[in-house]
């Protein structure tokens, strides 16, 4: 029996990435942090594609922070690009569209200069052919804009409860940076960041808000964000030279 490409959201999670809380925030600050990240000098009119799209609420964030010559959006779930379709035209976004797994993007080798991942990554199997695809899409010194909850977070009660993702494969913030780096990325503190933000906490944020309490030192991060660089391969070199 072949092995499912990704978990399937629960309908839960799926009617909750549509909606203002998802948004403001979990997605506007991800691209924000990310942004921040990139630094001041972003790539000029850069190919930019938002992988996991689902409801295409990122596209206007990411047409208005990166100022794209073109969008694509892909989603492995036609009935979501289909709903991002329409988000595009209500936004007034051009906007490329394909149905594609993640680990089989339909798009030319060193043809994408941001490749933006947000909140994807958890759902899929074969995490190590979608980062390799990352890879092979984006051009030498091209930005992988990763963000991401880790298994402290994807393993928690609350997530468990509502959500659905293969339980197996998720890793540690140490362990995403560590996949991002082997695949031919270039990982740095500098562009990389650790978010604790009150919704991927076990009792969402209270115990700092009502009662003072700091987290501890020390703790399982929950999230992860960073910008990799895409690094030449030894033919990209010798193409240039």
């Amino acid at each position: 029996m072949e092995q499912a490409a990704y978990v399937q959201e629960s309908r839960f999670g799926v009617w909750f990435l549509g909606t203002e809380t998802w948004v403001k925030h979990v997605l506007v600050r991800a691209v924000a942090d990310l942004a921040r990240l990139v630094g001041e000098t972003p790539p000029l009119a850069p190919v930019v594609v938002d992988v996991g799209c689902g409801w295409g609420r990122s596209f206007r964030l990411l047409a208005d922070t990166f100022a794209p010559s073109r969008l694509i959006g892909c989603d492995i779930a036609p009935e979501m690009l289909r709903i991002a379709a329409a988000e595009a035209a209500r936004q007034g976004l051009a906007v490329e569209f394909h149905q594609a797994d993640s680990a089989a993007l339909p798009l030319a080798d060193a043809s994408v200069d941001l490749l933006f991942c947000h909140q994807t990554f958890h759902h899929l199997v074969d995490q190590h052919g979608a980062i390799a695809e990352f890879h092979r899409v984006l051009k030498p010194g091209g930005l992988l804009l990763f963000a991401e909850s880790t298994r402290a977070y994807i393993h928690s009660w609350i997530i468990r409860l509502l959500f659905r993702h293969p339980m197996e494969v998720q890793k540690t913030a140490p362990e995403y940076l560590a996949l991002i780096e082997q695949a031919g990325f270039e990982v740095t503190p500098a562009r990389t960041s650790y978010p604790y933000l009150w919704w991927s906490r076990a009792d969402l944020g209270i115990a700092e808000a009502w009662f003072g309490v700091r987290p501890r030192a020390g703790k399982a991060e929950t999230l992860v964000n960073v910008v990799a660089v895409r690094r030449p391969v030894l033919s990209d070199a010798l193409g240039s030279g």
